[in-house]
């Protein structure tokens, strides 16, 4: 993906449209219909061009490995530990929480909201500093924001929260506030966030929770006056895009985490507000969240996803190859430029924790994490984070800098590939014939678990930023 902004020219964008038009199988009367959209993308081009040249130029893409860190433990001598993970082995990516689950900002940020609600935690000493520091290494730095589910925000200002039919603020299953994915006043203060690590130095803006919470009561719930107008899925659709206009200029990456489930769980896209094909066309990145352990069983006709970490991450990368490959090409001539065309890059969040909270789970070490990269890479992609709450990462599931994988080598090929899918489908039918009349993909109230993300910070005795007290 082209994530220059300042070397594409429009004459560029008219060959491109030209070649979409040509190649388009339409019905009839609809040539002439596309081609006048063209006609109005190249119209929009003209009048932006001007701006198009005092935009920042991006660096060249990395093919992101990466590991999740909190902003507490980025201000402590763990750090140290985590740089050499990253230093000795195929890893070359840090995601760093720069606003947390509870709506914490890791270090004193100059920004007005932030200022204002007090929302500044002193856990990351100095940013700059710490940029520069992990910049030098090479290592490639992803700003984590935690977007909707913001219970400080919320209680600072319920006017922003998400609120009951009978006024009051509502609170998820662990009695946390969330605020209103429909107010602006949430959006910009999201921005301001990403703008000013965007100015720290950060390479990319990674949102999280940009969704609605899966403890919602539909019948009880009152989303305010601009819901009347718009669902749940238009509306982050409509912040993700925002949140693009807004950073991307600023010459970083923007990316944004989701449900694995929602690739093609209808009834859990609509619980949560996330439509995987829409919002990928607003994004430079975005990521699905395929944890095998949170996954009911079932899913994908696997018995016990958990217990098939391959299977399960391999048939749900499919699954997010299939539903951008399909994405409707009118509907990307109608965004204007051709960076807004192109489809988001996919990133794969990848479990490398023990999922103990679940009755039938398995421990998961070196095999069970490099299964997963490994089902990432047969299915055709190449990048992945690692999750892990404690930032207690398997370094035995990684290979050493020095034996990181050709990428003519990723991925199955030719005859290896095809009796890996035959054996795959003889496995699936012999299940499936096993299992008379299940159908585990069209449950009728979804595939979602928990929160994923968080469940295992639950299993946690100590959250991992209340270590540091200290430091605020």
């Amino acid at each position: 993906m082209c994530l220059c902004l300042s070397g594409c020219g429009k004459q560029e964008e008219a060959v491109w449209s030209e070649n979409v038009l040509a190649n388009v199988k339409i019905g009839s009367g609809r040539e002439e219909a596309l081609a006048e959209e063209i006609d109005r993308n190249h119209q929009r081009l003209d009048e932006n061009a001007g701006n198009e040249a005092a935009e920042t130029e991006m660096q060249e893409p990395v093919k992101v490995k990466g590991i999740y860190v909190t902003g507490a433990i980025a201000g402590t001598e763990k750090m140290d530990e985590l740089i050499a993970l990253v230093e000795e082995t195929e890893l070359n990516a840090m995601v760093i929480d720069i606003k947390n689950d509870e709506g914490a900002v890791t270090y004193k940020m100059q920004s007005d909201m932030v200022l204002e609600i007090e929302a500044g935690v002193r856990y990351i000493r100095d940013i700059e500093e710490l940029v520069e520091k992990l910049h030098k290494k090479d290592i490639y730095l992803i700003a984590r924001i935690v977007a909707f589910k913001d219970p400080y925000l919320a209680e600072k200002k319920p006017e922003l929260s998400l609120k009951t039919k009978t006024g009051e603020v509502f609170r998820d299953k662990n009695k946390e506030a969330w605020v209103n994915p429909y107010k602006k006043e949430v959006w910009d203060y999201l921005m301001e966030i990403g703008t000013q690590a965007a100015e720290a130095g950060f390479d990319e803006i990674q949102f999280d929770y940009i969704r609605f919470s899966t403890d919602i009561n539909a019948d009880n719930i009152d989303y305010g006056q601009e819901a009347k107008t718009k669902t749940k899925e238009e509306v982050i659709t409509e912040f993700t895009q925002y949140a693009y206009d807004t950073l991307h200029p600023l010459g970083v990456v923007v990316s944004a985490d989701v449900f694995g489930t929602i690739m093609d769980n209808e009834k859990d896209a609509e619980i949560v507000g996330q439509n995987y094909k829409d919002m990928a066309l607003h994004l430079d990145y975005i990521c699905p969240m395929v944890y095998p352990s949170h996954y009911s069983n079932g899913a994908y006709h696997i018995e016990v996803p958990d217990k098939e970490p391959y299977e399960t991450v391999y048939q749900a990368m499919n699954v997010s190859k299939e539903k951008l490959s399909g994405t409707d090409i009118a509907k990307r001539l109608t965004l204007g430029s051709k960076e807004d065309i192109k489809v988001a890059g996919v990133r794969t969040w990848i479990q490398d924790f023990t999922a103990t909270w679940l009755k039938d789970y398995q421990s998961y070490g070196a095999a069970e994490v490099r299964a997963q990269i490994q089902a990432v890479y047969d299915a055709g992609y190449e990048e992945w984070i690692l999750w892990n709450a404690r930032m207690n990462y398997t370094k035995e599931a990684l290979l050493p800098y020095w034996e990181e994988i050709p990428e003519e080598e990723m991925g199955q090929q030719g005859e290896q590939q095809e009796e890996t899918q035959e054996l795959r489908s003889e496995q699936l039918q012999e299940k499936e014939q096993g299992q008379p009349g299940q159908e585990p993909q069209k449950e009728e109230q979804g595939q979602l678990q928990q929160e994923p993300q968080e469940e295992e910070q639950r299993q946690l005795q100590q959250k991992p930023h209340e270590e540091q007290q200290g430091q605020t």
